[in-house]
C-alpha cells in the first residue's frame, strides 16, 4: 500500500451522480474544509456507465475525479458488478440468482445474480474493464474496490449445482469415497453415481451442509479474485486492489478471498446513543448480524477485519447518521462518532470512510443518513466530523496502520460456524435452534477480555494450521511466544492436524483455553470416535461424554484456593458439557443438584504450558474473571480503570507507543497513566507525565504516545502480515 498517505485516510463514499441539482465544487470545497482525503465512488451504477447493452457512458466521473485531485483528496474507484442494470436482467433472465426453492430472485434491489453465470460474467468483465482502462491513469486514483459486499446469497441455480458436483467428483474422485466420508449409509442416501446427488434444497445431512456451504464461499473467493485480476491489468503499480466485506455474509470465507487483495477492507456498522455506553445498560432488542450493539462489539468488528490478513485494514462504510430505514434513526450523541473512529484506527484501521457524504433523496435508503442531511446543508455532523478530520491531520504518522497489541488470542473457525447455522447446539430463547450458536459461543469469551480490560487478536484456525497444505501456517513454539494464551470457542470442525497444533502449542508453553465444542467434530463434521475433547484429553485432563442445554443460568462457585476467582453474579449459561477429571485441577463448580456433579473449569499443566477447559458458556462475570486469570499484566499497562474507561495500545510504524484511551459514559471520568512511561497528547502536544491523571469528558476520547523507540513492542504482539 505505497500510495497511502502518511495519515490515516479521511473520506466518505461520494454520488455525485445522485444529487438532485449541480453541487459538485459545493461538496468538494466542503469535503477539503473536513479535512477529507479519500472519497469513493462509482461503484454503485452499472446502468449510469453502460446504459444499454454494449454503449458506455464513461466521462460523466470525469470532473469529479478532477475537482478531486485539486484539492488533495484521493479517490477510491470502484467496479459496479454488484448491482446490475436493468437491461441486463432484461435480456438475460436466467441470469437470476435462484433460492433453495428453485424460486428465482425478483429484480428491484441488489446482487439478484448468479455471480458464475457466463452472461454475467461477459458483462461484468466488459464494463470493469471500460471503467479502469478509462480510469486507471487519473492520478487521484489511489485504488480500485471491486465489486462490494460480496457472498450474501448461496446460490441453487441448476449450474451452481452442477459445478458443486464437479466439485465433490474432484475432492472425492468416485461416489464410493463420498458415502464413506459423508456417511450417506444413513437414511439409504449411499449413491451409486454422481447423477444421484440430490439438490441442496432437500439436504438435511450435516456433511452435504458443510461442503456446499464451503463451495459457495469458494465461488465468492473466486469471483473476487477474478476481478482483481482484470483490474491489475490497468492498475498502476502504487495502487491497491480491495472489496469492502460484510462480515455476517454467508458466502464469505474472509481470509481466504482476501488472499488475492491488497488490503483488507471492511464495513462495520453499529448501533450509537445508549448502546455504546459502558458499563452496558440492560437491552431487550437482540444483536442484529450486521450490526454492532455495544462498544466491546464494535470493537470485535474492527478486530475481526484485522484476522483477515493479519494487518491494518481500510474502513469502507460506517454510521454517519442514522442507519437503517425510516423507522430506525438513532444518530450518535455528541462525541461518539470521534470515539467510534478511534477504537477502529486503535485496532488497526487506516482508513475511515463514511457512508456516505449526503443524504439521499430517493431509493431504498432514503433514510440511512449521510455527513450532510437531505437539506445538504452542513449541521452537526458535518461539525464532529470536521474535528475529527484535524485530528487525523495531526496525528499523522502517529497513528496510520497501528499494530494493535494482543493480551488474548482467540481462534475463529468460517467452517464451525457455517456448520452451527443449520446445525446449532444451542437454542434460541424461544427454544427453537439458534443459527447464531457460533457467535453465541464465540462473542462471551470475547466480551469478557474486552470488558476485562485485555486486547484480543483474532486468528483464524487456518492462519494457524492449514489442512490443505497451501499455506505454511505458524509452528505451535512460535505462536506461544507471540500468543502465551489463546482461547479455542466452538471449534467444532477441525482436522486431526489442527487439534494436535492446539496440543503442541501448550506443550511448548501456551495457555490454551478450550471453550464448549472444540475438538468433538472432524473435519466433515463428523463427530469423532474419540473420548472428547478429542486428541485433547491427556493436555486437559478430562474427558467428558455427556452434554446438556440449559433452560436456566446456573451460579457458579470457585472452589477453595483456587486462581480464579468468582464474584456472586458469576454464571453458566446455555450449555454443560459434563467434565469427568482425570488429571486436571478443578477451578469452578455449578451449584446445581445434577449439573453440580461435574466441574465448570478446569486447568492441567501440559509440558511448558497448560490448557484450560471451560465446559459451558461463560456470562458475563466468568468471562470477566476468566480474563482477568488468563492475562493477570494487561498490555496496556493502566490500572483500576473506571468502569466507563477503556485504553487500546498499539505500535506504531516508527514504533512508538499509542495509548487511545476513552470514557463510554456521560459522566466525566478520571484514569491514571501508566507509572513506568511519560506520554505525550498526539493532538494538542501536552504533557502526560508518568502516573499523572487523565482527565475525560463525557464521550471523550484521548489519544497519547511515547518518544519514539522509548518502550519495545509487548512480546504478545504481532508484527503486520506474520502469517503470511
Amino acid at each position: 500500500m505505497t500510495s497511502l498517505p502518511p495519515r490515516v485516510l479521511f473520506g466518505a463514499a461520494y454520488y455525485h451522480e445522485y444529487q438532485p441539482y449541480e453541487r459538485l465544487k459545493t461538496d468538494l470545497d466542503l469535503m477539503a474544509k473536513a479535512k477529507f482525503s479519500v472519497i469513493r465512488v462509482g461503484e454503485s451504477v452499472w446502468s449510469t456507465w453502460e446504459p444499454e447493452n454494449g454503449r458506455f457512458e464513461l466521462d460523466w466521473l470525469r470532473p469529479v475525479l478532477d475537482g478531486a485531485h485539486e484539492r488533495g483528496i484521493s479517490v477510491v474507484l470502484g467496479t459496479p458488478t454488484y448491482a446490475v442494470p436493468p437491461w441486463l436482467a432484461r435480456q438475460y433472465p436466467e441470469i437470476a440468482a435462484e433460492d433453495a426453492a428453485g424460486h428465482p430472485a425478483a429484480w428491484g434491489g441488489r446482487q439478484e445474480v448468479d455471480i458464475t453465470h457466463p452472461a454475467f460474467l461477459f458483462h461484468a468483465e466488459r464494463v470493469i474493464r471500460a471503467i479502469v482502462a478509462r480510469y486507471a491513469s487519473h492520478p487521484a486514483v489511489i485504488g480500485f474496490q471491486v465489486d462490494n459486499e460480496p457472498g450474501p446469497r448461496l446460490p441453487h441455480n441448476h449450474g451452481v449445482f452442477q459445478r458443486f458436483v464437479d466439485d465433490l467428483r474432484q475432492r472425492y474422485g468416485d461416489v464410493e469415497t463420498l458415502n464413506r466420508e459423508w456417511g450417506l449409509v444413513y437414511w439409504s442416501h449411499r449413491l451409486t453415481t454422481w447423477a444421484d446427488l440430490w439438490k441442496p434444497e432437500g439436504n438435511a445431512q450435516p456433511q452435504y451442509d458443510l461442503a456446499w456451504q464451503a463451495f459457495q464461499a469458494r465461488r465468492t473467493t473466486e469471483f473476487i479474485a477474478w476481478q482483481a485480476g482484470i483490474v491489475r491489468e490497468y492498475a498502476r503499480p502504487e495502487q491497491f486492489v480491495t472489496t469492502c466485506l460484510a462480515y455476517g455474509y454467508p458466502g464469505l470465507e474472509d481470509d481466504e478471498l482476501t488472499d488475492a487483495l491488497d488490503v483488507t477492507a471492511g464495513n462495520p456498522y453499529y448501533d450509537m446513543q445508549d448502546s455504546l455506553t459502558m458499563p452496558e445498560p440492560p437491552r431487550e432488542k437482540l444483536p442484529q448480524q450486521w450490526t454492532a450493539y455495544g462498544a466491546w462489539a464494535l470493537h470485535l468488528s474492527a478486530d475481526r477485519i484485522y484476522s483477515s490478513r493479519q494487518e491494518p485494514f481500510l474502513i469502507t462504510e460506517t454510521n454517519a447518521q442514522a442507519i437503517g430505514g425510516p423507522s430506525d434513526n438513532r444518530p450518535a450523541f455528541d462525541g461518539q462518532w470521534r470515539q467510534a473512529a478511534w477504537a477502529l484506527v486503535a485496532r488497526g484501521a487506516r482508513m475511515i470512510e463514511y457512508w456516505h457524504w449526503h443524504t439521499l433523496h430517493f431509493g431504498t435508503e432514503t433514510y440511512w443518513g449521510g455527513v450532510l442531511p437531505h437539506s445538504g446543508r452542513p449541521g452537526r455532523v458535518y461539525t464532529e466530523l470536521s474535528r475529527l478530520g484535524g485530528e487525523f491531520e495531526r496525528a499523522g504518522d502517529l497513528v496510520a496502520g497501528l499494530t494493535p497489541d494482543t493480551d488474548i488470542a482467540m481462534v475463529y473457525s468460517a467452517p464451525s460456524k457455517w456448520l452451527m447455522r443449520k446445525h446449532p447446539p444451542l437454542s434460541a430463547p424461544d427454544g427453537g435452534p439458534d443459527a447464531g450458536a457460533y457467535e453465541g459461543i464465540f462473542d462471551p469469551f470475547y466480551r469478557g477480555a474486552f470488558e476485562a480490560g485485555r486486547q484480543v487478536r483474532i486468528l483464524h484456525a487456518r492462519q494457524l494450521h492449514d489442512p490443505s497444505g497451501e499455506r505454511p501456517g505458524i509452528a505451535p513454539e512460535a505462536a506461544a511466544e507471540r500468543h502465551p494464551v489463546l482461547i479455542a470457542p466452538g471449534l467444532y470442525v477441525a482436522d486431526d492436524g489442527m487439534l494436535d497444533w492446539l496440543a503442541a502449542y501448550a506443550e511448548a508453553g501456551g495457555h490454551l483455553v478450550l471453550g464448549p465444542r472444540t475438538g468433538y467434530g472432524d473435519h466433515e463434521a463428523r463427530a469423532r470416535h474419540e473420548v472428547t475433547p478429542a486428541r485433547l484429553v491427556k493436555a486437559a485432563g478430562v474427558r467428558y461424554d455427556e452434554f446438556s442445554n440449559l433452560h436456566a443460568d446456573l451460579p457458579l462457585r470457585s472452589t477453595p484456593g483456587s486462581p480464579l476467582t468468582l464474584g456472586a453474579g458469576a454464571v453458566a449459561t446455555r450449555w454443560v458439557e459434563g467434565l469427568a477429571v482425570d488429571d486436571a485441577d478443578v477451578l469452578a463448580t455449578y451449584e446445581h443438584p445434577h449439573f453440580g456433579r461435574w466441574p465448570a473449569v478446569t486447568t492441567r499443566r501440559h509440558g511448558a504450558g497448560r490448557v484450560t477447559c471451560v465446559g459451558t458458556v461463560p456470562g458475563r462475570e466468568l468471562a470477566r474473571a476468566l480474563a482477568a486469570w488468563l492475562a493477570p499484566a494487561p498490555c496496556a499497562g493502566w490500572r483500576d480503570l473506571p468502569d466507563s474507561v477503556t485504553v487500546a495500545t498499539g505500535t506504531a510504524e516508527d514504533g512508538r507507543r499509542v495509548h487511545v484511551v476513552h470514557n463510554w459514559s456521560w459522566e466525566p471520568a478520571i484514569a491514571q497513566a501508566p507509572e513506568d512511561v511519560d506520554l505525550t497528547d498526539a493532538l494538542d502536544g501536552g504533557a502526560v507525565p508518568a502516573g499523572t491523571p487523565v482527565r475525560l469528558g463525557a464521550w471523550d476520547v484521548r489519544v497519547l504516545a511515547t518518544e519514539p523507540a522509548s518502550l519495545p513492542s509487548p512480546a504478545s504482539s504481532t508484527s503486520p502480515g506474520e502469517f503470511r
